[in-house]
């Protein structure tokens, strides 16, 4: 676990270091990140208010400003460790600075996140192998179709965590009291069941093994927003890369079992 100021986080990816967030700043908020065209954001604000496990709203903030309210002193163009464009729906290669792509009619998003209750979940207990630097949980497409609002729709994404089987109760408990961060887990068990693959992670990151006395555990994931921006083919949007977040000056509070 790699402890440190938010700012002083946010301070490195400006100056260009990249790496994943997963175990960073553990007891703040780390957020998603989505910028949209303003013509676009009420039609995507209605899109994560309709799936809020998926896409609890932070915080939105005004076209052109490159500031998030209530999230700290933040410049969105340089202060996240790196970021994926997208054109027409389609993803873009990422890119750790995205000052020379930035317009004026961007409005930003924070979405929470679940790398947020990962400390939480260590304190109290739950045995996390994802948890650490270098490592992190990973993410997969589902079959389960999102609630739409105007042009957004998609599949939900899960991320997946293994758990000890006899912490399964206790890691639910813990991150049901974190609904700003997905809340309880969508499924335990049976990936099959909401049509993952365990073969097949997002980006190909992040662990994938579970071992005899685990069971694979599925929370809500904020990268289902990449999948609404795709179904919705808008002519430019910019996310955060996939495990590359937001560190926000937000404390990561949730109640305890």
């Amino acid at each position: 676990m790699t402890a440190g100021t938010p700012a002083a986080w946010r301070a490195r990816f400006r100056a260009g270091e990249i790496r994943q967030t997963a175990a960073l700043c553990p007891g703040y908020t780390q957020a998603n990140l989505a910028l949209i065209p303003a013509a676009h954001a009420d039609a995507f604000e209605g899109f994560l208010r309709a799936n809020p496990a998926a896409c609890p709203l932070l915080s939105r903030g005004r076209a052109g400003d490159p500031a998030l309210p209530g999230l700290g002193t933040i410049d969105l163009r340089h202060d996240l460790p790196l970021y994926r464009p997208f054109r027409d729906g389609a993803a873009l290669p990422v890119t750790p600075d995205i000052a020379a792509l930035w317009t004026a009619d961007l409005v930003p998003f924070a979405i929470g996140c679940s790398l947020s209750f990962e400390a939480d979940l260590v304190a109290q207990g739950v045995t996390l192998r994802c948890h650490g630097a270098g490592r992190s949980c990973s993410a997969f497409d589902t079959a389960i179709p999102n609630t739409p609002s105007g042009p957004f729709a998609g599949n939900l994404v899960v991320s997946m965590r293994a758990i000890p089987t006899d912490q399964v109760p206790l890691a639910t408990a813990i991150t049901k009291a974190h609904p700003d961060a997905h809340g309880a887990p969508v499924l335990a068990g049976a990936p099959a069941a909401i049509g993952v693959d365990l073969s097949k992670p997002i980006d190909n990151l992040g662990l994938t093994d579970i071992l005899p006395h685990e069971t694979p555990v599925f929370w809500a994931c904020g990268v289902t927003l990449e999948r609404a921006i795709t179904s919705a083919r808008l002519p430019f949007a910019i996310t955060h890369a996939p495990g590359h977040m937001l560190i926000t000056d937000r404390p990561a509070t949730g109640g305890h079992p």
